[in-house]
């Protein structure tokens, strides 16, 4: 099992505070990692490296407006003052203030989605990569989504934003891959995450995607941070470029879905 430790890793998780981030930061943290929680609300952050310090793990809270550009330099450096480099990068926080048909959207959220989705994601790895390669390595892991993989009638624009984070991550592994740094993402299915509440507390929506998906269930936050461990870890150490799929396999359900 020392395949999946992080021991002794600073890990700078966004969107840490809730669902599939506030997962990965504790799960993280458990194999070894030293965690910078980093969200909106200093309130939640603190909240949250409190609750990884108090069962015995390591972890600092590091508020930051991920869709405000200027501020993801000093993210970086305040992770860096209090656990030296970055090693590991997750970037988790989203947004979706829009949900209707793709050509319904308005300029304002389209904006907003794509700062917070695409832009604050490849400025933070321009920040922390050049520090990564110098020092041999490290493991970059963007929380993407299977609507950047499939058509979708509601979230087209968030999924837009999906597909051109996977398309980052290719390009970003071809680039730094001889650094050992490696890069990817994972696609979540339906997720019980409040950012999903709409969807799953829906007793009609629920019970349909239950019977969609071929595992009989809908998705934990932990079933996304097993995969975010395994990919930031020696585990995945060959694994670069990708978009790993985790979804129940309704995206292999065919008519079913």
């Amino acid at each position: 099992m020392d395949l999946f430790r992080l021991d002794g890793k600073c890990a700078l998780v966004t969107g840490a505070t809730k669902g599939i981030g506030r997962a990965i930061a504790h799960r993280m943290a458990e194999a070894g990692a030293n965690v910078v929680v980093s969200a909106r609300t200093p309130e939640d952050c603190e909240a949250v490296a409190q609750e990884i310090t108090d069962a015995g793990f390591s972890a600092f809270a590091a508020p930051c407006n991920a869709g405000h550009l200027d501020t993801l330099e000093g993210l970086v450096k305040t992770a860096t003052d209090a656990f030296g480099p970055v090693d590991i990068l997750v970037g988790n926080a989203a947004a979706n203030p829009y949900y209707g048909p793709l050509t319904g959207i308005e300029e304002r959220a389209f904006d907003k989605i794509i700062d917070v989705n695409v832009k604050a994601n490849l400025w933070l790895a321009k920040l922390v990569l050049p520090s990564m390669a110098e020092r041999g390595g490290g493991a970059l892991v963007f929380i993407s989504s299977i609507a950047g993989v499939t058509g979708t009638d509601d979230i087209g624009a968030y999924g837009l934003s999906k597909a051109a984070l996977s398309s980052m991550v290719r390009s970003l592994a071809v680039r730094w891959g001889k650094s050992n740094v490696r890069v990817n993402a994972i696609a979540p299915g339906l997720v019980k995450t409040d950012f999903a509440k709409a969807l799953w507390e829906d007793p009609e929506r629920s019970a349909a995607a239950i019977a969609a998906y071929p595992i009989g269930r809908l998705g934990e936050p932990d079933d996304i941070a097993g995969a975010a461990i395994w990919l930031a870890s020696p585990a995945g150490a060959f694994v670069t470029g990708q978009t790993i799929v985790v979804d129940g396999g309704i995206t292999i359900a065919g008519s079913r879905a």
